[in-house]
């Protein structure tokens, strides 16, 4: 999303902030992410409040992404960070995703609402998905209180709530300004899911939530393993390796990233060369790895006979 107001992070008293819990039902590093926080960059760059760049240029709140559209299919709940009373919602808007650049006459935002959290203060959550909208203006809401679900509507190309908070019509970011009872911890990059195929998957099917398998027949024409990243910058590793039963190596493939990317996926296998693979359990281990360090992994297992 664009901002649409100036951008302020101004020190409040300690007295008329609210503590804000998490807005979205899941556990972030393993079934969700936050891909985005408040850009603090005041020209054409990008800075996030811990100096990185998990940001876009002009991006005004913190996104909470889902891992593909399976997961949002499966419904996620979204809640209030904290109390208050709704002062505004829209439903109806298809679940389609749109590039963040598309015009869509102000309605960027999606389904979405609005809490007036009083002193000032207000935050907006938006890409809900259409019809799960559960509240209405008026309403008060406690802290965790049900809003609706994690949708695709809106421009976003990806399935995540986007919470914005404001007071006095300036965007604040709640990292920089301390505003978690709970501070969730702070990921600069990581793997959003991993798979395996008999073939090179597509990138719609890895973002819809469909590529992977759940087991092989002995005589798959490839063992594929992949993973799908968010956050990566130049220079990032994408390690992908196959263990086969016993441990034996099938692959080990690393794949060096040229450039900035706010989500990608990256595949590698072998065909098979023989009548049939070895029956048994396989193992796949992807990490992502920043000079040098790794800074996430997954790992999984997938019966082959």
């Amino acid at each position: 999303m664009r901002l649409l107001v100036p951008l302020l992070l101004l020190t409040w008293p300690a007295a008329a902030e609210p503590r804000l819990v998490l807005p979205i039902d899941c556990e972030l590093g393993e079934n969700c992410m936050i891909q985005h926080h408040v850009d603090l960059d005041p020209g054409p760059g990008v800075r996030d409040w811990t100096g990185g760049t998990l940001a876009y240029d002009g991006h005004n709140g913190t996104d909470f992404r889902l891992p593909d559209r399976a997961a949002m299919e499966a419904g996620v709940a979204v809640r209030a960070p904290a109390a208050g009373t709704v002062i505004g919602t829209r439903d109806g808007q298809p679940d389609r995703g749109l590039p963040q650049r598309a015009r869509m006459d102000g309605v960027e935002c999606g389904n979405g609402v609005r809490i007036d959290l009083g002193e000032g203060w207000i935050t907006q959550l938006c890409h809900m998905a259409r019809g799960s909208v559960a509240v209405r203006t008026g309403d008060r809401v406690a802290q965790g209180d049900l809003l609706g679900r994690v949708g695709l509507s809106g421009a976003t190309e990806f399935p995540h709530l986007h919470m914005r908070i404001e007071r006095d019509g300036a965007v604040v970011d709640p990292f920089r300004a301390g505003l978690w009872q709970d501070a969730p911890p702070y990921a600069p990059g990581g793997l959003l899911s991993a798979g395996f195929s008999d073939a090179m998957p597509d990138y719609e099917a890895v973002k819809a939530g469909t590529a992977d398998a759940a087991a092989l027949p002995l005589d798959a024409p490839a063992l594929v393993l992949w993973g799908a990243a968010f956050g990566a910058q130049p220079g990032d590793v994408i390690a992908l390796e196959i263990l086969g039963p016993g441990g034996r190596e099938v692959i080990a493939h690393e794949a060096r990233l040229d450039r900035a990317q706010a989500q990608l996926f990256r595949a590698a296998g072998r065909p098979l060369r023989a009548r049939r693979w070895r029956g048994g359990t396989y193992r796949g281990i992807v990490r992502m790895l920043r000079d040098g360090a790794e800074i996430d992994r997954i790992e999984i297992e997938i019966p082959v006979g």
